[in-house]
């Protein structure tokens, strides 16, 4: 069978990929954001937008974040947070790009058959892990089958379990046989690469990423140091520490960061940054995420269709887009924002109009006539979220729901929520991912964490038969006739993606806005006063 060869250059668009590959010739949360830290080396020149200024080598960069760890281990870590703190410890084979593209790391080429289903990465040669070991095809192979369960426990990732077979040739070839075709399986290798055999990664976590952990103080911080031997030493970092204090109050973050305490504050609010002052720097950008309030779909009365189109229909987004994102954010009407343009399906933030006595007749025919109680839960560091629940509170109090707002620690919402669906109602963001089928799969019937608890045959087929559909037109097709079918079961009230503002201190420079919640520290750096 004929092979294709694609060699890397400096990265490829995800869709381009997918129509190389698959077709032809063959082939996943908002606000959560003077002096430096430690010694600085050397400078040298860089240019910027107006004249120069010198960068720094060197220095401790000491970062606001609003949530605790939830697992070092990237493979049993389910917060964002968390990942994008950790995604500078671990490289995958790729890496995600400013634009939606996969860039290459670990894999410096790969290769994939004319059927779609055997994928060969070559792996670069002279990686070493923080603990010096070397890198080789091995430790791809573990990482996987770990992954996949195919080191004969519990998969770790639904996103590999179309994995059929891993088979290592030499030291740095890595050949991936899939049961059958998988559209997405290509942007789930920016997934970390770990050593063989090392079972503490929740203690003391080790990678190949260009930074080192170091320590993490529950409760204080988690700090990484510079990886000296990173492998791509044209993209060594300049920052010599990283500090990411765990500060779930916003309000005490804008004033550490006005004291010279923080230099960086990931999700900050227009009223934060404004505090601020002068002096500061603040990026914003789209974050191809969703704020939803998520209804659990097997618990009375939500277990109900009409129940849950009246909650729909008695809440107003756009209130909640003017006072809780201050105008920042755009509305949705599914699990997809319109960042992810191609399968993003147009018209369904027009479904639930806001309507009282549309809302309040539905209640009546469902037997809910004088309404019933709700109880909301929500995560106490994410006030983002908090304020938004408040607004809908308000606004179901009109049809004769009576909210509660349960405000739980960020661990126990993972714990009792996210985990064990233990919940009525919840308000929480879902991050951006690079492939749809990641952002609809979640309501899969069978996915692990389907904590909405909806099980719709229709949509498993449509996304299913997304996951191995190799033709793009006919692959955004399913996606957004699965779109309709979260929007018309009312599966959850689908708020908003809202923007996202960083705030840096003024000499911070290198920030990049991604398609996913990422920190590329490596690429950022002080400059000289």
């Amino acid at each position: 069978m004929l092979n294709i060869r694609k060699t890397f250059v400096t990265g490829f668009s995800i869709l381009a990929v997918l129509s190389m590959v698959l077709t032809g010739c063959g082939s996943s949360v908002t606000p959560a954001p003077t002096t430096t830290g430690s010694a600085q080396a050397t400078t040298e020149a860089q240019p910027k937008d107006s004249g120069q200024t010198e960068k720094v080598v060197g220095g401790t960069v000491r970062v606001a974040m609003a949530t605790e760890p939830d697992n070092l281990d990237p493979y049993l870590s389910a917060a964002t947070d968390t990942s994008s703190m950790m995604d500078n410890v671990f490289d995958g084979l790729f890496e995600a790009g400013e634009n939606s593209e996969l860039v290459p790391a670990i894999a410096e080429s790969y290769q994939v058959t004319e059927d779609g289903l055997t994928y060969t990465f070559k792996i670069r040669k002279g990686i070493k892990f923080h603990d010096g070991s070397d890198l080789t095809a091995e430790d791809v192979q573990y990482s996987y089958a770990k992954l996949s369960g195919l080191n004969g426990k519990e998969p770790l990732s639904a996103k590999f379990a179309a994995i059929e077979k891993i088979d290592t040739p030499d030291d740095f070839t890595v050949v991936v046989k899939l049961k059958e075709k998988d559209a997405a399986f290509l942007a789930a290798n920016i997934i970390a690469i770990v050593p063989k055999d090392y079972e503490k990664q929740s203690e003391k976590p080790i990678g190949a990423g260009p930074f080192k952990f170091s320590s993490y103080t529950p409760g204080q911080q988690l700090v990484l140091e510079r990886n000296d031997q990173f492998y791509e030493q044209e993209k060594k970092p300049a920052l010599e520490r990283i500090e990411f204090k765990i500060m779930p109050d916003s309000n005490a973050s804008v004033l550490a960061m006005q004291s010279g305490d923080i230099d960086m504050i990931p999700g900050i609010s227009d009223q934060g940054a404004k505090q601020l002052g002068a002096g500061f720097q603040i990026v914003s950008g789209p974050q191809n995420m969703v704020q939803l309030m998520a209804l659990n779909n097997s618990v009375k009365p939500l277990n109900d269709v009409r129940v849950r189109q009246a909650i729909n229909y008695a809440i107003d987004k756009d209130v909640i887009i003017q006072t809780v994102a201050e105008g920042n954010g755009v509305k949705l009407g599914s699990n997809m924002s319109p960042a992810m343009k191609r399968y993003y399906q147009e018209g369904l933030t027009e479904r639930y109009q806001t309507d009282v006595e549309k809302a309040k007749a539905l209640l009546k025919e469902a037997g809910y006539e004088k309404g019933f109680k709700l109880a909301i839960t929500v995560p106490s560091n994410y006030s983002f979220h908090v304020d938004t629940a408040q607004v809908i509170a308000e606004q179901l109090k009109a049809v004769g729901i009576e909210a509660e707002i349960k405000q739980i620690e960020w661990s126990s919402w993972l714990e009792d929520v996210y985990n064990n669906a233990k919940y009525e109602a919840t308000i929480i963001g879902l991050t951006g991912k690079l492939d749809p089928h990641e952002v609809l799969g979640r309501f899969e019937t069978t996915y692990r964490k389907n904590f909405y608890k909806f099980s719709n045959a229709e949509f498993d087929d449509l996304v299913n038969r997304g996951r191995t559909e190799v033709d793009e037109t006919k692959r955004a097709d399913l996606y957004k006739e699965a779109q309709t079918i979260l929007t018309e079961q009312a599966v959850a009230v689908f708020i908003m993606d809202p923007s996202r503002s960083v705030a840096l201190k003024e000499n911070l420079h290198g920030f990049k806005m991604y398609p996913v919640q990422k920190y590329d520290f490596a690429a950022m750096y002080f400059s000289k006063k």
